[in-house]
């Protein structure tokens, strides 16, 4: 997906991201997971980018401006929560973050991410589509209310805002969902990597009717 060019408005532009390494995870596999989606054709003829994001505080921060020149209609986020057992989607980002140390050794400027807005945002994409097709493909998984205090939730906090500050070039709304996947297990299995990556696929895959039913409401 190249700045500028035209998509057809059936298409949607699909920016899929994952993050790199941090300290403790020198190998995150989400950018693995992030980069497979992207490669895979999705269904309905989406126009699909993936961006490696950087484990940094500042990154996180910059995402809408990122956002804004890219224009997707859908983001799809990805990182890792190396102490869960299920996929995680991340019904809220909260405005409070931790004081931990990013992938350059930073801490954050402020343990209040942005002050005067709202104490969580919410999604946009709607959720419960999206569990089900996890459950569906055998992946567990869950919705949750509480994404860490790291990166992850920083990310989902600003994509959050950003999809809610406007619509998307058609007049539908901006959709924008972060999720956790667990460490996969190094046998196969549900949360092996190809276990989660068929999930993620089949998430893809509703969060894109999600984008056509929007379109038809519209």
């Amino acid at each position: 997906m190249r700045a500028g060019q035209a998509v057809p408005p059936d298409r949607p532009r699909l920016l899929i991201t994952g993050f790199g390494h941090f300290p403790g995870m020198p190998a995150n596999p989400s950018a693995q997971l992030a980069r497979h989606l992207a490669r895979s054709r999705p269904a309905g003829g989406a126009t699909a980018a993936f961006h490696l994001l950087a484990t940094r505080w500042d990154e996180a921060a910059g995402f809408p401006a990122l956002l804004a020149q890219s224009a997707p209609d859908i983001v799809l986020m990805l990182g890792v929560a190396a102490r869960r057992r299920r996929v995680s989607i991340e019904v809220v980002g909260r405005k409070a973050t931790g004081a931990f140390p990013d992938a350059a050794g930073r801490r954050p400027a402020s343990l209040v991410l942005e002050p005067g807005a709202p104490s969580q945002r919410a999604l946009t994409a709607r959720p419960a589509p999206l569990l089900a097709a996890l459950r569906a493909a055998g992946v567990p998984s869950h919705l949750s209310r509480h994404a860490g205090r790291y990166v992850c939730n920083a990310l989902a906090f600003r994509a959050y805002g950003w999809a809610r500050s406007g619509p998307r070039a058609d007049g539908g709304p901006r959709l924008a969902v972060f999720v956790h996947v667990p460490m996969p297990r190094p046998r196969p299995g549900r949360r092996g990597i190809t276990g989660l990556a068929r999930g993620l696929e089949a998430l893809l895959a509703a969060l894109l009717a999600d984008f056509r039913q929007s379109r038809l409401q519209g």
